[in-house]
């Protein structure tokens, strides 16, 4: 989604902010993230405040609804909400500005902090009634018959495990974007992170290599995170289809790889 700066946002909209912060004395552009039109951390009187927005009208707007949602329920290592506006045409909401750098899917010792911090995570159970979706609902239109249902599960999974929404401040990790909340088996964070960590330059096999350290992988049935795997192909070559976008044709070449490998290898996913 192409990025606007905070400054360009009708006077109503920045007029709704600064009830909420006091003056505002400097903007900061936020780095990554692809699904907000507004993207900031704004230096405030109150100290720095991390908003977001998107036109109340786009088709993404729900998953940031969904997002404000679910904030009551987010685990400890998710940024606290502060508050949000729907105003002048635009919904804005603001998180504690959480400090910290993306973490690189590159170097061990930051694979082994998000490893950590993804078993923390899964000890979350989802809530009821507040728009999430469960796993069967989002990938089951994609799996082959009689599989869906092996995504069932009662962990509050967040599924977008890119390095734009891990931030790693020493040996703290804080998972940040919460758009994609899902009701689910544990194992399927693993496999969203694993997918991940090939986008980031890992074989099949190392990536599952990092997986299978998250418990929640071990104990899973193979035979479901194949399943699974199946499903998530398919999405992505159906995003890749309706959009070329470079990261999203490469993502799509990854679920393929990682799939065919899962299947090749069908004792990896056993660990």
């Amino acid at each position: 989604m192409p990025r606007i700066d905070f400054t360009d946002l009708p006077a109503a909209a920045r007029q709704a902010v600064t009830l909420h912060t006091g003056p505002v004395r400097s903007v900061r552009p936020a780095e990554g993230g692809r699904n907000s039109a507004v993207a900031a951390v704004l230096a405030t009187a109150s100290g720095p405040v991390f908003v977001k927005g998107i036109p109340a009208d786009h088709p993404q707007a729900v998953a940031q609804r969904r997002e404000v949602a679910v904030a009551p329920h987010l685990p400890a290592l998710a940024p606290r909400l502060l508050w949000h506006e729907d105003v002048a045409g635009w919904l804005l909401v603001a998180w504690e500005a959480v400090a910290g750098r993306h973490a690189d899917y590159r170097v061990p010792a930051d694979l082994h902090l998000v490893r950590a911090a993804l078993e923390d995570v899964q000890g979350v159970q989802a809530p009821q009634g507040v728009g999430v979706k469960t796993a069967v609902e989002r990938w089951g239109p994609y799996a082959d018959e009689g599989d869906a249902e092996l995504f069932d599960g009662d962990v509050l999974l967040h599924t977008e495990w890119a390095p734009d929404n891990v931030l790693v401040a020493g040996r703290q990790v804080r998972l940040v974007d919460w758009a994609w909340p899902t009701r689910g088996a544990g194992w399927i964070d693993p496999y969203m992170w694993a997918l991940r960590l090939m986008e980031a330059g890992h074989s099949a096999a190392s990536a599952v290599a990092w997986a299978c350290e998250v418990p929640s992988w071990r104990d899973g049935d193979p035979a479901a995170i194949r399943g699974f795997g199946a499903a998530v192909q398919r999405v992505w070559q159906e995003i890749a289809t309706e959009d070329a976008a470079a990261w999203k044709l490469h993502l799509a070449v990854q679920a393929a790889e990682l799939r065919a490998y899962l299947a090749l290898e069908p004792g990896q996913a056993e660990c």
